[in-house]
């Protein structure tokens, strides 16, 4: 990977994949499921993955590279299929990428299949046929990382809008990643203020995470999780996961359960637990089933938990995890609670 710049560009999609059929054919058609270099999380296309600065992106990419490249376990929990890996680490130096993969690795022998370049010219300029020319000699390459995408996007077209400019710098990269079949994962920021949408919180116009297939976005939590990644796209379920971040072997892990149960606190987190497993429950329940707590403080906190979303609540003052299980008839779920079911009003405990 330099500055040479390369004279055949690389085929369009269409040439390999058929792109057009009459409504019977496409029904009757079989195609493959999506290839993944993470499964549920991250699927062949463009992943645009978004963060603040500093929030941990580039250690949980490597981490990822590393992963895959090894066929060992992303986030330290989810196994994934082995194969090479591109990682463009266009912001970091050669010795600052190589201290940073040996507290990663933590004595463990460096995967083969990890090729790291530190410079690599624009999308446009070189740098797509310079990278498709790597999957062509790696031909079972399973994923690409370019970090950071600004590098490589390119210039815009002359009089092109900011929306359709992102869209054709996510194009580029999208094209490769259609004609190879594999993932290629984008690392850029988000905006400085946040958003309720966490898609309106990525850097650009709506042009970028409209071309990508999916989005995903580190965001610091508070809790007891240290982050929580959102992701939704086209071939993947809309989830958001809660992540752990070791400073000291540089590793993000996959927190087991909801999101929610690990960005709220111990208190909260310890009613959330009860409600789940004992919907229905009144604050005088939930403080009966943990003496370690004071009454006062759980009924102020289911009653705060309600306001937040965390909880739903009816008319006779009984927590509920969710919309779904509140407007279930009580005793089809009494069964998960030690209680039975009771239509008896004990107010708003």
């Amino acid at each position: 990977m330099n500055d040479t710049t390369f004279p055949n560009p690389i085929e369009p999609a269409q040439q390999r994949v058929r792109t057009a059929w009459t409504a019977d054919e496409l029904l009757a058609a079989e195609f493959p499921e999506p290839r993944w270099a993470v499964p549920g999380i991250l699927a062949e296309g463009v992943n645009l993955l978004a963060g603040s600065p500093k929030v941990g992106k580039s250690w949980l990419s490597l981490g990822l590279g590393l992963s895959v490249a090894a066929g060992g376990r992303a986030f330290d929990t989810v196994a994934v299929e082995g194969g090479p890996v591109l990682y463009l680490a266009l912001e970091d130096t050669p010795r600052r990428l190589q201290t940073r993969m040996r507290k990663i690795l933590g004595g463990q022998p460096a995967p083969a299949n990890l090729t790291l370049a530190t410079s690599c010219p624009p999308l446009p300029q070189g740098g797509g046929e310079a990278i498709a020319q790597w999957i062509e000699r790696n031909a079972d390459a399973r994923m690409v990382i370019i970090d950071v995408f600004a590098k490589m996007r390119g210039p815009s077209a002359p009089g092109a809008s900011a929306y359709d400019a992102d869209y054709a710098a996510v194009g580029r990269a999208k094209s490769l990643a259609d004609h190879y079949g594999l993932a290629v994962v984008l690392v850029h920021h988000v905006r400085k203020a946040g958003a309720d949408d966490f898609l309106a919180e990525v850097s650009g116009t709506n042009g970028l995470a409209g071309a990508a297939d999916a989005t995903l976005v580190l965001k610091r939590a508070r809790g007891q999780a240290d982050g929580v990644l959102h992701v939704t796209g086209r071939d993947v379920d809309e989830a958001e996961y809660a992540l752990r971040f070791h400073s000291a072997a540089g590793a993000w892990q996959l927190l087991e359960g909801p999101a929610t149960d690990h960005t709220i606190g111990d208190t909260r987190a310890a009613i959330l637990r009860h409600v789940r497993t004992h919907p229905g429950a009144r604050p005088k329940d939930i403080a009966d089933a943990l003496p370690g707590l004071d009454p006062d403080t759980i009924r102020r906190t289911c009653s705060r938990m309600a306001a937040d979303g965390q909880l739903t609540k009816d008319t006779k003052g009984r927590y509920f995890p969710d919309l779904d299980t509140k407007h279930e008839d009580l005793s089809a779920v009494s069964h998960l609670s030690d209680r039975p079911a009771t239509t008896t009003d004990e107010g708003n405990q």
